[in-house]
C-alpha cells in the first residue's frame, strides 16, 4: 500500500491530495511534497489547490456547530476554543477592514497560521456568505500556491 502512494503517479497525486488537506500543512507542504515525488508541476500544482479546498465549506458551514458542541463537553474545550475564536477575529480585522480582497491576503501569505483553513474559520467566524468567501480562498489558495511554487523551484535550482 505505501509503496503504491509513492510509485504510481495516482498514488503521488492522492498523497499529495491527501497531505494538502491536513491542517497546518495544506498547500504549503503538499506541494513541494509532490514535486519532490516526481509529479509534474501542473498536476502536483491542481492536486494541492484541489485538496486544500475540500475542507474549507464544510469548516465555513459546520465549524461553529461543532465548536457549540464541543464547548457543552469540558471546561477544557470552551478555554481552546475560545482562544481560536480570539486568534480568528484578531486574524479577522484584515478581512473586516479589507473584505474579500483582505481574505484573499490572509490564504495567500504562505506562513503559519494563514491559509484556507485559517480563512475558512475566520470567514465562518465573520458570518461571511459561502458564495462570497469559497471564490475568495479558492483565489488565495491559487496565489499561496503560486508563490509555493517559485520557491519550491527557487530551492530546487540553489541546490
Amino acid at each position: 500500500m505505501i509503496a503504491w502512494l509513492t510509485e504510481t503517479i495516482l498514488g503521488k497525486t492522492f498523497a499529495t491530495f491527501c497531505i494538502s488537506m491536513l491542517p497546518v500543512v495544506e498547500l504549503r507542504g503538499g506541494l513541494p511534497y509532490g514535486i519532490a515525488l516526481g509529479l509534474d508541476y501542473p498536476l502536483a500544482l491542481i492536486a494541492a489547490v484541489l485538496g486544500n479546498m475540500v475542507p474549507v465549506p464544510f469548516i465555513i458551514l459546520y465549524i461553529r456547530h461543532v465548536f457549540q458542541w464541543l464547548r457543552k463537553r469540558s471546561p477544557w474545550w470552551r478555554r481552546k476554543i475560545e482562544n481560536l475564536e480570539k486568534k480568528a477575529h484578531l486574524k479577522g480585522r484584515l478581512v473586516h477592514k479589507y473584505s474579500a480582497i483582505g481574505l484573499c491576503i490572509l490564504v495567500a501569505i504562505p506562513l503559519p497560521g494563514t491559509g484556507a483553513w485559517t480563512g475558512a474559520l475566520v470567514a465562518a467566524v465573520l458570518d461571511m456568505r459561502l458564495k462570497n468567501a469559497v471564490p475568495t480562498i479558492f483565489l488565495g489558495v491559487c496565489i499561496a500556491g503560486a508563490i509555493m511554487t517559485a520557491v519550491t523551484f527557487g530551492i530546487i535550482n540553489i541546490l
